[in-house]
C-alpha cells in the first residue's frame, strides 16, 4: 500500500548517478516527481525514462524536478543515462532501503515464479515536502501525461 498523501515524504540519501548523492532534503522549496522502476535499459524502464526525459522542458518550467529510483548500481546508471541522453538524477537503491521506506519493494511473480522486486510508482512531492500524489502499478504508456496533468491539478 502506497504511503498516504499529506504524509511527509521518507528522507532519501543515496548513491545517484556521476558518483554523486541525492538527497531528498536538498529539494525542499521545490516539487519533485520521484519514480520507481525495476531496472535499468529494460523495454519498459527505457520508454519510461525516455518519456521523462522528452517532458523535461514542460517539467522543468513548473519548477518540477524528476529522479528515478532503482536498485541498480551507480554504474549501471550512468551508462543507462548516457546511452539514452537521459536529463535528470537517477538514484541507486542496491540495498532497497529507499524502496522499502516508499513501499515499492514488493512481492512479484512471473511465469509461477515469486521474487522480489520494485512496483512501478510514481510519488509527487510537494515544496513542503509532503506526499501529494501517488501512482501506483504504473503501466508506462501516458504515464508522464498522467504526471503533468496531475503536477497542473496541484498548481505546480
Amino acid at each position: 500500500m502506497a504511503l498516504e498523501h499529506g504524509t511527509k515524504a521518507p528522507s532519501i540519501k543515496a548513491p545517484a548517478d556521476s558518483g554523486g548523492t541525492y538527497s531528498l532534503a536538498s529539494a525542499k522549496g521545490s516539487w519533485v516527481v520521484l519514480y520507481f522502476y525495476p531496472k535499468d535499459d529494460t523495454s519498459g524502464c527505457t520508454a519510461e525514462a525516455c518519456d521523462f526525459r522528452d517532458s523535461m522542458a514542460s517539467l522543468t518550467k513548473r519548477g518540477v524536478s524528476v529522479v528515478g529510483v532503482s536498485p541498480d548500481s551507480p554504474s549501471s546508471h550512468d551508462k543507462f543515462k548516457a546511452k539514452y541522453d537521459l536529463n535528470f538524477t537517477l538514484v541507486s537503491d542496491e540495498d532497497h532501503a529507499v524502496c522499502e521506506s516508499y513501499d515499492t519493494w514488493k512481492q512479484k511473480s512471473m511465469y509461477g515464479r515469486t521474487y522480489m522486486g520494485v512496483e512501478r510508482t510514481t510519488y509527487i512531492i510537494d515544496p513542503k515536502g509532503k506526499i501529494v500524489a501517488t501512482f501506483e502499478k504504473v503501466k508506462v504508456k501516458g504515464h508522464v501525461d498522467e504526471v503533468i496533468a496531475r503536477l497542473d491539478e496541484l498548481g505546480a
